[in-house]
């Protein structure tokens, strides 16, 4: 080795090697000792496994990177997606290439990474004591996308559901795999916001469009379904996209409601998704600006900012004022 050269080496899928994190740990260590300039990559599809190790082993000695859904443009660019393909199939790479054969893609997408998400990600790497029903949460989250429901709602679509503790722990553990997410409602009480019912948010709209029994064509042709498509596509791209410091929310209070919310420290910032061609709500839009001391809000529609544009931008470009 040339004196002070500098290396990368790099491990994927790292959880499947046993007790990997006290092994790196060790060698980390090691190498700093022996003034050995290497930067270690370490990959992994199992988050959860990956989590684990880093907080049990490494405190201290890593940075993390998440590397999450594909974008629009990446997408795009890299197979010739066009803007609906894109809301409909979503950002699996891995998938790109079988949407020819929508049957196919629907089972890949099942198959290959609902499952064994669920199967190894979560059930095989932390306790859930109700398998059944923490498959039965994801299913439901797919179907509500987009929508507000309250954890009694949840009970009542749900046998044998637990309480409102389980299912919202649940929800945790799918968010932590990158699978679903139950966002908050943003408010200036902690205990509100955790005690408000969430808004489902799909991860990536191939999970939802993949279990839902509607073809590319007939989604395309049901106006409200494809609205719900398109508002679960920039709930997605908000939340892959932003970075730590950045927050997801929704706002609803009364007769007042918005899709998104961005916040940052005391920065935020509303986002409403229009997807037909009515005007936006403007008496909420205008109600949280002043009840938050907010900026003008974000529309996302064909008279506003179009989908494209708003999806090739992160969600941290989206909280800044003009």
């Amino acid at each position: 080795m040339q004196s002070g050269a500098r290396l990368v080496l790099v491990f994927d899928e790292i959880q499947k090697i046993p007790n990997w994190s006290e092994v790196v740990k060790g060698l980390w260590d090691a190498d700093r000792a022996n003034n050995l300039t290497m930067h270690v990559v370490l990959l992994g599809s199992a988050p959860l496994a990956i989590q684990s190790g880093l907080s049990e082993s490494l405190a201290g000695r890593f940075e993390s990177i998440p590397v999450t859904n594909w974008s629009f443009p990446e997408m795009a660019t890299a197979f010739n997606f066009t803007l609906d393909q894109y809301i409909y199939f979503g950002g699996y790479p891995g998938a790109a290439g079988l949407v020819a054969d929508e049957d196919r893609w629907r089972s890949y997408i099942q198959q290959s990474l609902i499952e064994p998400h669920l199967e190894r990600d979560l059930l095989a790497m932390t306790r859930v004591d109700k398998p059944a029903l923490l498959k039965r949460v994801f299913e439901l989250g797919a179907s509500y996308s987009g929508q507000i429901l309250s954890y009694n709602k949840m009970l009542g679509q749900l046998q044998d559901a637990g309480n409102t503790t389980t299912l919202a722990r649940y929800l945790d553990l799918l968010s932590t795999a990158g699978l679903l997410t139950g966002l908050p409602k943003h408010s200036g009480s902690v205990q509100r916001r955790r005690g408000a019912s969430p808004k489902l948010a799909i991860r990536n709209t191939a999970l939802m469009t993949a279990t839902s029994g509607y073809t590319f064509a007939e989604a395309r042709a049901d106006r409200t379904y494809w609205g719900r498509l398109v508002e679960s596509c920039v709930g997605a791209h908000l939340l892959n996209s932003a970075s730590p410091s950045v927050s997801v929310s929704h706002w609803r209070d009364g007769g007042s409601e918005v899709d998104f919310v961005l916040q940052r420290g005391h920065a935020v910032r509303a986002v409403e998704v229009k997807s037909g061609v009515g005007p936006a709500n403007e008496f909420s839009l205008r109600d949280f600006e002043r009840r938050f001391a907010a900026p003008p809000s974000l529309i996302v529609s064909e008279n506003d900012i179009p989908l494209n544009e708003f999806l090739a931008a992160p969600a941290d470009e989206w909280l800044q004022e003009p």
